[in-house]
């Protein structure tokens, strides 16, 4: 494997050098700042493109969040605003 000489600029340069671990080279280190997955590739197959889908996804398990929250606390005797 080559090597490459890249010119960078001051900020460029101290924004990896603060990023960098102590045991990477700034070539490891910028491998892994620009690592080709995001935390999109575990969407599980639902696509970010699409905010409708996206907030009917967050308001259904805010749903079955609460409702499993309410269910809990009345299994322990505890009044919740779900009960009026």
């Amino acid at each position: 494997m080559g090597t490459k000489t890249v010119r960078l600029d001051d900020d460029v340069y101290e924004r990896i050098k603060s990023r960098k671990r102590a045991d990477e080279t700034f070539s490891e280190a910028i491998d892994r700042l620009t690592n080709e997955w995001t935390l999109l590739d575990f969407a599980d197959g639902e696509s970010p493109a699409d905010p409708d889908r996206h907030r009917e996804l967050i308001e259904q398990s805010e749903s079955e969040g609460t409702e499993d929250t309410e269910e809990r606390l009345e299994r322990l005797g505890v009044e919740t605003d779900g009960d009026e």
